[in-house]
This record gives C-alpha cells, sequence and structure tokens, in this order.
C-alpha cells in the first residue's frame, strides 16, 4: 500500500473516533484505528471487556462511530457469531443487503485465556467474521497480571521477579498457530512498526469469506515501562529479533511478510523494557534466561520457516 493511499486512508472517518478514555501514548487505540482502515464496508463490532471495551463505552458515551456491542470478558466470539448468523438469516428474508461485515475484538486476556472457548468455537463454525486481538502480553485491565501471551521471565503482579522467581515460568502461548489449527481461511500475525502491514492484513482478512483472526501486538507503556514514543521501536525490535515474526496464512499457506536480513538477538529486544530490568542489574545479570529467551525465539523461528517452505 503506498503512502498516497494511507494519507487518504487516514482522511477518512475511521468508525473509532477521538476522544476516548484511554491511557495517553496507549498502542491498542493505534492499532485498532489502523486496523478499521483497511475495512471499506459497513461494518458491525463487537468488544470483550477489556481496556478498549472500558475506555471507549464509559455510559452514556461511546467513541464508536458505528454499530457496537460490548460483551463479557469470556464471549465475544459467540456474539460476534450470532450477529452474523442472525444478519445471514434476515439476509435471506430480503430484510438486509449484502456487504456487511463483522469483527470482534478483544486484549490477550479476553482472547488468549478467557474467551478462547468461545474463539475456537466461532472459528470451527466457520462463520463469515473477523476476530481482532490486541496483544499486550498481559490483563492490564486490571492491574497488569500476567496471562497466558506473558512471554517467559517477564515481570507482571501475578508474577513478580523477586529473589525467588526470575518474573513468569511459563513460555507464552502461540494462538496465531491455534487460529490456523483451526483451518480457517485467513490467519495473520503483525505489529504497529508497519502501520500499511497492519491495514493490508485487516483488509485481507475481512475481505476474505469465512473466518479470520488476525493477531496484532501492541506494547503497553504501563506494563512494558518504556516511553510512549518507543512503541514503534520497541515493534520494530520484536519483529527484527524474530521476537514476533510477521507472517499469515492462507488457506493453509504460510507466508512471511518479513523476514530481517540482520536478525538481532533477543536481548536488543528485551533490554529497553522495564519488565525485564532484573534480567540486566550489574549484580546478577541472568545470561541464563536471557540464553533461554533466545532458544525459544530460534527455535520458533525455525519451525516457522519450515512451514514457510
Amino acid at each position: 500500500m503506498s503512502a498516497v493511499n494511507l494519507r487518504e486512508l487516514t482522511r477518512r472517518d475511521n468508525p473509532l473516533c477521538e476522544g476516548h478514555r484511554m491511557c495517553p501514548g496507549c498502542g491498542a487505540p493505534t492499532a485498532l484505528r489502523q486496523a478499521f482502515m483497511g475495512i471499506e464496508s459497513p461494518v458491525v463490532v463487537t468488544g470483550a471487556t477489556g481496556c478498549m471495551e472500558v475506555s471507549t463505552t464509559v455510559y452514556p458515551y461511546s467513541a464508536w462511530r458505528v454499530p457496537f456491542m460490548h460483551v463479557a470478558f469470556e464471549n465475544a466470539g459467540a456474539a460476534i457469531s450470532g450477529v452474523e448468523a442472525a444478519h445471514r438469516a434476515l439476509r435471506r428474508r430480503g430484510m438486509f443487503r449484502d456487504g456487511i461485515k463483522f469483527v470482534a475484538f478483544g486484549g490477550d486476556g479476553g482472547t488468549y485465556d478467557i474467551g478462547l472457548q468461545s474463539l475456537s468455537g466461532a472459528l470451527e463454525r466457520g462463520h463469515d467474521i473477523t476476530y481482532i486481538c490486541y496483544n499486550n502480553q498481559g490483563y492490564m485491565n486490571t492491574g497488569a497480571q500476567r496471562s497466558g501471551a506473558t512471554p517467559r521471565s517477564a515481570s507482571a503482579t501475578t508474577s513478580p521477579a523477586g529473589a525467588k522467581l526470575p518474573g513468569k515460568l511459563q513460555k507464552q502461548k502461540n494462538l496465531t498457530e491455534i487460529a490456523a489449527a483451526h483451518g480457517i481461511p485467513y490467519v495473520a500475525q503483525t505489529t504497529l512498526h508497519n502501520p500499511t502491514d497492519v491495514i493490508a492484513k485487516v483488509k485481507r482478512a475481512v475481505e476474505t469469506p469465512g473466518a479470520a483472526f488476525v493477531n496484532i501486538l501492541v506494547p503497553c507503556p504501563l506494563f512494558w515501562k518504556i516511553d510512549p514514543a518507543d512503541q514503534t521501536r520497541i515493534c520494530r525490535l520484536a519483529a527484527d529479533s524474530r521476537f514476533w515474526p510477521v507472517y499469515e496464512v492462507i488457506c493453509g499457506e504460510y507466508k512471511l511478510s518479513y523476514e530481517p536480513k540482520k536478525p538481532l538477538p533477543i536481548e536488543e529486544f528485551l533490554r529497553p523494557q522495564g519488565r525485564y530490568a532484573h534480567l540486566f542489574r550489574a549484580y546478577a545479570e541472568r545470561a541464563d534466561l536471557i540464553k533461554e529467551a533466545q532458544s525459544d525465539v530460534d527455535s520458533d523461528w525455525e519451525r516457522l520457516k519450515s512451514r514457510c517452505g
């Protein structure tokens, strides 16, 4: 997508308007605004409970210019499935026209963990929907607890780094691969370092008939303990270190969207983030955990590369 087209897209009315109550510098509204730039059709949106929902729909106000339904943490997938099925039934009766798109979103807490069963059901049934996960790798809405998306060794309020434990002990769940295992037509993983990639992937997801899933890595400056101005740089480090591969799965065929020419060591991604500060203290540097993180990245990358042929 060219820069000219990107400028044109920024001039359109976005389904998510300004004036919401997200934290200053938060990447989640940026991710969703970029995502919705790729949707040209009328859209109905469902949002799981989480930062984006509670901050954009503070009663009696709404930051959404389109039909929006807030549902519980655990059932965004079921809710958007029901809306899409109802529209399909009414369309057969001639009561609605074609061309309406159905999008659900949730954070990693409402997607990786609490809402996984609901999401899996929606994908397995093949509803014509797109689910977008804005993945900040923790439960931000309730105080930065660890989630299934929180990486190994990250310090969170329920897995704090201290004298006994070095942060979270478990490796993060690979939800993009779980979604792809459902055999749905389109799955993608991207991040904020390249807005045109976010826009293009969501556009492809929405325009692909059937179920689609897009996983967007989105820093939370408070949890990641970074300057909000550094979000794009951190996301680029995530891609360049191969911590967060940027790729898509189209009808089962894997395709890398970005491959760093000179991959950076995982340390370059970890060091700028306060949630990993305990790994780099001069008096107790945890080289073993940094090595373990590098091993995780290397093995995951080799597995992905083999699937990409």
